[in-house]
């Protein structure tokens, strides 16, 4: 799905949410390429140019998401979150650390132990080389809170094309590397068996059954509830 249209399905989401429309919803999709740039993000941090962008067909967005500059593409899992966290916990820290927990345990299954690192969001793991450049990103998250109602959230690294990264800063850190499932395993890396993984840490995290619904029947969900609203309404007089 293109990113535009992403964010427009998570604002009706999110408005949905916020009217008790819809309970949380945990909308998986992938984008093709494309650079996002964050509310508190530089724009210095994006290296390419538009001329080198539309070479490698890649779009760019500024968005409404906390976080700096960030790259999303195919074989990359985005997960975004529409929680209304007054029934959970109002406290964006705590939302944060329990995403960064379902990506830690998810790669877990996989043999890897990935970790969180001080001032720095996402989850990590060691150099893929064991040198000296201890830390490489396998995983990032940012979000944006409505009302207390989320959106946006995380992008979990499967067998993404890394060279993509080399047009930005990522995350707007310097020393910043990317990695992927695939780069670390030396191969395999199946995008629907890490989204089942993070399917069932997401719903043990945060204490959920969940069911899984179709982008039509969500979207025939939103078509109800906006024939719902467009619908003259009688005053009493």
């Amino acid at each position: 799905m293109p990113y535009a249209p992403a964010c427009e399905l998570q604002r009706e989401l999110v408005e949905a949410r916020k009217a008790n429309a819809i309970p949380d919803v945990l909308l998986f999709c992938e984008h093709p390429h494309v650079i996002t740039l964050g509310r508190n993000g530089k724009r210095e941090h994006l290296r390419a140019s538009d001329r080198l962008l539309a070479q490698m067909e890649a779009e760019f967005h500024p968005t409404d998401r906390g976080g700096d500059i960030t790259y999303h593409g195919p074989g990359q899992i985005i997960g975004y979150p529409i929680l209304d966290l007054a029934e959970h916990r109002r406290d964006i820290r705590w939302y944060v650390e329990q995403l960064e927990e379902t990506m830690i345990r998810a790669t877990r299954d996989f043999r890897i132990e990935a970790h969180r690192v001080a001032g720095r969001h996402g989850i990590w793991v060691g150099s893929a080389n064991g040198t000296a450049a201890a830390e490489e990103k396998l995983a990032a998250l940012g979000v944006h809170l409505s009302r207390w109602v989320t959106s946006h959230g995380f992008a979990y690294n499967v067998s993404t094309d890394l060279r993509y990264f080399d047009l930005i800063v990522p995350c707007g850190i310097q020393d910043a590397r990317a990695t992927s499932l695939e780069r670390i395993l030396g191969g395999g890396g199946e995008t629907d068996e890490a989204k089942a993984r993070l399917s069932a840490h997401f719903a043990d995290v945060f204490d959920y059954s969940l069911t899984p619904v179709s982008r039509a029947e969500l979207e025939a969900t939103l078509g109800s509830r906006r024939r719902i609203m467009m619908e003259p309404v009688a005053a009493a007089v």
